[in-house]
Parts: C-alpha cells; sequence; structure tokens
C-alpha cells in the first residue's frame, strides 16, 4: 500500500540501512554572478563571478543523497590526484560517507563539470576529466575495494554515466558478490543490458534511454508515457530486472512490474526547478525505499517526493530525510469547493484537463492506488471528492468508516497522482461535479455510467464519464471481513 503512514514508516527504516553506491564520482562547480554587460571581443555576456560553489556530482551525489537520506553509505569510485578529487572526497566525508572505497589514481583526472551562471541562467557549461576505461592495475584495485564494500550490505546501488570507471570486470565481480550473498540492486546506466547476469532488483532509465535500448524510434508528437506504456514488458525482459522506472522529467516516472499494472508518479511544479542531480536523488531514494521494505508504488512515491525536494533548490543538491518527511506529508491540498473551484479556473486558463473521481477510501490499498494513477491519467489534474464520516456511515453501516475523514484525505494527498482532495457530506458528490466541472468523471469498473447519478450532469456541463477496469480481489469490504477474522482464526489456532 502506497499510503502516507507506510510511507513514512518505510523512510525511518532507512536508519537501519547500509549501502554501497558505485559509479562515476563528479565535481559539479557554479560560478555565478551578475551578467549586464557585453564583451568587446565578441557579442557575449561578462560574468561578474560572485559567487562559486563546488558539490559532489554524478555518483558521488547519489552517495550524497543516500547519506542525507538517513542511511550507512560506502561509496567506491576512481577520482584522479589532482585538487577536485580531494574536494570530492572531502565533501562527502563531512557528510558521514564512507570513502574508503574510493582510489585515486595519478593517471586519472577527476571528472568535473563547471557551469557558468549569469543571473540564475546556465550560460555554458565545460567538462573535464578521465572518461577512457580503467586500465589493468587500477580496475585491480577497484575490484579489490569493492568486493570489500559489499560484504554486509542490504542494497547497491549502481551508477554508471559510462565513464569507464563500471568495466566488464567490474560488472562481473558485482554478479559473483550478489549470487553470493543476494541484495536489492538498482541500475542507472547508459548500458542497461550489461548489467543482465548481476540479477537487478530494479533499473532507472529516462526516456531516451529506454527507447535507446529496445530500439523504438522517437516519435516527438506521441506522449511519452503512453509510448512507454506499450513496451515496459519489453524493458523487464531485455535486462532481467524485476522492477523497472522510467523517468520522465517533469512528466514524472512510469513503473512496471511482472504480473502488476503500470503504475505512474507525477511530478509537481516547483520555482526555479534545475534537474541537475534529480535522477540521483530519484535512484537513491528508490534503492532506499526497496531495501526498507517497500513496493514498487511506495517506492516511486517515495523517491519522486524526494526528486521533487531537490528541482527546488538551486545547483545539485541533495534530499534529508527531514525534507523527504515534509515533501511527503504536506504534498497535495485538501481544500474546501470555493477554494477548489477557484484554483480549477486558473488549471483551464491554462489548458489542463480537470479529472474528477469520488469514493470513501477509507483503507486504502493497491487497489485504489492502481485506480487513482490510473484516473490521473485521463487528463491533467485529478480532484478526489472523499465521503465525509456521516456519509460513509449512511452508505456503508455503523462500523464504518474505520478512519476519519481527516487521516483519509491526508493519505490520499500522500499519492503523487492526487492533486486535490475535497470532502463531502451527502450521499452523492452531485454538488462536487457542480463546482468542479470536471471534464473527465472517472469511477471504478464495479459501477456502470447508467447506474451513477453524477452522470446526466456531468454530460450536461460538457464533461464524459470514464469507467476504468476493476482490479481483482482488491476491496476495502473484503480487507476489513479479513482483518475481524483474524483474531477469531488465532485463537483457533
Amino acid at each position: 500500500m502506497a499510503v502516507k503512514h507506510d510511507l513514512a514508516h518505510i523512510i525511518e527504516r532507512f536508519t537501519g540501512l547500509t549501502v554501497l553506491v558505485i559509479g562515476e564520482a563528479m565535481l559539479d562547480g557554479y560560478r555565478d554572478g551578475p551578467g549586464e554587460r557585453l564583451c568587446r571581443e565578441a557579442p557575449v555576456p561578462i560574468v561578474t563571478v560572485v559567487r562559486h560553489t563546488d558539490v559532489p556530482g554524478g555518483a558521488a551525489n547519489t552517495a550524497l543523497n543516500v547519506a542525507a537520506l538517513g542511511a550507512r553509505v560506502r561509496f567506491v569510485s576512481v577520482v584522479g590526484a589532482d585538487r577536485e578529487g580531494v574536494v570530492v572526497r572531502r565533501a562527502l566525508a563531512g557528510a558521514g560517507v564512507c570513502v574508503d572505497g574510493v582510489l585515486e589514481h595519478p593517471d586519472r583526472r577527476t571528472l568535473t563539470k563547471q557551469r557558468v551562471m549569469a543571473g540564475g541562467h546556465l550560460l555554458v557549461r565545460f567538462d573535464e576529466g578521465s572518461t577512457e576505461t580503467l586500465g589493468a592495475e587500477c580496475e585491480g584495485k577497484l575490484l579489490a575495494r569493492l568486493r570489500h564494500a559489499m560484504v554486509g550490505v542490504d542494497a547497491v546501488v549502481v551508477s554508471d554515466y559510462g565513464y569507464g570507471v563500471l568495466t566488464p570486470a567490474v560488472i562481473a565481480a558485482l554478479a559473483e558478490e550478489q549470487a553470493r550473498a543476494p541484495r536489492v540492486v538498482v541500475v542507472d546506466a547508459k548500458d542497461l543490458v550489461a548489467y543482465r547476469p548481476v540479477g537487478i532488483t530494479a533499473i532507472k532509465p529516462n526516456y531516451r534511454e529506454a527507447i535507446r535500448l529496445l530500439g523504438v524510434p522517437n516519435d516527438r508528437r506521441e506522449d511519452r508515457a503512453a509510448a512507454v506504456s506499450r513496451f515496459g514488458e519489453r524493458l523487464l525482459d531485455a535486462t532481467g530486472a524485476r522492477v523497472a522506472v522510467v523517468s520522465l522529467d517533469t512528466d514524472g516516472a512510469l513503473c512496471f512490474e511482472r504480473g502488476q499494472p503500470p503504475y505512474r508518479t507525477y511530478a509537481r511544479p516547483a520555482n526555479h526547478a534545475r534537474a541537475a542531480g534529480a535522477g540521483d536523488t530519484f535512484v537513491a531514494a528508490f534503492g532506499l525505499a526497496l531495501a526498507a521494505g517497500g513496493g514498487m508504488a511506495a517506492a516511486a512515491e517515495i523517491a519522486s517526493a524526494a526528486a521533487a525536494v531537490v528541482v527546488a533548490k538551486e545547483a545539485t543538491a541533495a534530499c534529508s530525510r527531514a525534507e523527504l518527511r515534509a515533501q511527503i506529508a504536506g504534498d497535495a491540498k485538501v481544500t474546501d469547493l470555493d477554494t477548489l473551484a477557484m484554483q480549477l479556473e486558473r488549471h483551464r486558463r491554462e489548458g489542463r484537463r480537470v479529472v474528477l473521481t469520488s469514493g470513501c477510501f477509507d483503507i486504502l490499498h493497491r487497489g485504489h492506488v492502481s485506480y487513482l494513477s490510473a484516473a490521473k491519467g485521463e487528463g491533467d489534474v485529478l480532484v478526489v471528492a472523499v465521503n465525509s464520516d456521516a456519509s460513509v456511515r449512511r452508505l456503508k453501516g455503523p462500523g464504518r468508516p474505520v478512519n476519519a475523514v481527516d487521516d483519509r484525505a491526508q493519505v490520499l494527498v500522500a499519492l503523487s497522482s492526487v492533486d486535490y482532495v475535497v470532502v463531502f457530506d451527502e450521499d452523492t458528490p452531485v454538488d462536487v461535479v457542480r463546482a468542479v466541472r470536471p471534464d473527465v468523471f472517472v469511477k471504478g469498473g464495479d459501477y456502470t455510467a447508467d447506474v451513477l447519478p453524477e452522470a446526466p450532469i456531468v454530460e450536461e456541463l460538457g464533461g464524459v464519464v470514464r469507467i476504468l477496469p476493476y482490479v481483482d480481489e482488491r476491496s476495502t469490504g473484503g480487507l476489513i471481513a479479513r482483518l475481524r477474522a483474524r483474531p477469531m482464526l488465532e485463537r483457533s489456532a
């Protein structure tokens, strides 16, 4: 279940985990200042640098995020015997990352990405450092550090940028250690197929990497989520992974797991958002959530929330456990009808389609989570109308609801698919429909349009009714019956 309480419980378990991060360490540099004059030599701005920031990037940023989220971290990588390498190692060690596995090699230069900013706007980026494959001597030393670092870890996160550190021999060593003591392995790599022998738990390609892996043409006219949804099983087959999460940048992420329907998370717009490092944060949080016992949907929600924290920050950054808890707790809006109507008018002016669904949502289970994710896919803004406690009692009987409406509403807002929650006291959400004027009204497959009292009003207001497939064997009533039967079964055992 991807619910608020469960997400918070999973996050609390991060502190008991030990994670190995392996990949290319980088140094991300930022030179920022006003750019109000043009250069005489050429029509380019002159930037008067007033701020100079260096922070760990690449796999080093992944390790930094794992540490910030509360886990113990061991980092394995290669840096040069240069100033940049010293800065990366010191920054990681200062954040609590164990850098005993970081090899300093005199024949390599530390990977750096130097950005020049004018008034907060990126003008140019300079990339430097060694990108060739490791030599035999360096590779041998790295293998020894890798094997030592893997002892007793709960999870491995691979952050492979394709810059020569993850050689075939290193990948083979990962496979051997994984066969000896299986643990969660999450891979973010340019060449995911190369990791198939490792026994991957999850992969995290971006959209371009996914379609390139499968040889699918990039049709820029097609919705990316719709395109990805067609080849989720093929991604799992090609890589041998149990879970695949395809990141779609501002469009969120689409998740696949064998035997389960696809699950989508939705990115929330943030002021001053920057993409640098967001993927590193996502894979760090996703790997931790899986290692902490979370399922695919819960891990994806946690990772999306962590990424939302860092894209709202300046430069390459990390998400702390406290920031993640706060993001999960206040990620969406519980509102009243009048305020909601005004907010929806703004969305309509910006061309967004409004989707409305309703229900008791008494005990949120996987069927609900999948249903709400699918409902969001019918438009751009999802509003969930929730029956009040009195309304639930009239509909379900005196023993319901199990959870009070404030708890039910707060559980719903932990899902990235949910934009707004509004509570109604009537037996049907007819008044909500009139106020929201949805473009699409969605209900589950246990209903039909001809029995919904809301349907004529939706259509009268210019909207359409969609009945989504019902998730078999997933119902609140069935879950409550099993919970009530358990004490009796335990007494008779």
